[in-house]
């Protein structure tokens, strides 16, 4: 069980978090050269997605606390409405490109920066994991939130490598767009009829 939370927790966090590569790559790139930037990324990174994680916790406990449990299963409506949003979009031709590099543009790269950036760009995040978070026990919460943590160092090594190969940057970039959809909306299906929605 411990071991399924894991794996779930691994894929989840990728699938939200491919466009916070791109986003760091682009504040790599503007402090290359700068002594202390990884670190600076690396800890502004923690704290944005530290924010992000007690968000979502915090919004679980309420709603779980307030909400009768027959309704829980419908937050499953939220990522299957963020991956229909998405598809969406996709299909529309929309691109972020300029909105990653207008997060970053004229930004210095320092510890707070990074960090309120991060924030910013993490409401996807939070209405992705607090229907996640209600449908599976405390334990697993644990456990998701100790995989992403563990996760975000490998986030950053990653956004650092991929400044220096802006090849691998557009392929991420190009793959997120489908990926994030497929991967939403598949999980609020899977939230919905596990917890017996619309009589499912």
């Amino acid at each position: 069980m411990m071991l399924s939370s894991i794996l779930q927790a691994i894929g989840l966090f990728l699938v939200t978090n491919i466009d916070d590569i791109i986003v760091l790559s682009l504040f790599f790139a503007r402090g290359a050269g700068q002594r202390g930037t990884t670190a600076r990324i690396l800890i502004g990174q923690y704290l944005g997605f530290i924010g992000i994680l007690g968000a979502a916790v915090l919004i679980s406990l309420g709603a779980g606390a307030f909400l009768p449990p027959e309704v829980i299963p419908y937050f499953g409506l939220i990522p299957l409405g963020l991956g229909l949003w998405a598809a969406w979009q996709t299909w529309r031709g929309d691109d972020d490109d300029d909105d990653d590099e207008a997060k970053v543009a004229g930004k210095k790269v320092g510890v707070w920066t990074v960090a309120g950036v991060t924030l910013a760009n993490g409401g996807d995040n939070i209405g992705v994991y607090v229907p996640v978070f209600l449908s599976v026990g405390p334990g697993a919460v644990v456990a998701y939130c100790l995989v992403f943590l563990a996760l975000v160092a490998v986030l950053v090594v990653l956004a650092k490598f991929v400044a220096t190969r802006p090849p691998i940057a557009e392929v991420l970039e190009r793959w997120e767009h489908i990926l994030f959809p497929i991967v939403l909306i598949g999980l609020g299906i899977v939230i919905l009829v596990s917890g017996g929605a619309f009589g499912l």
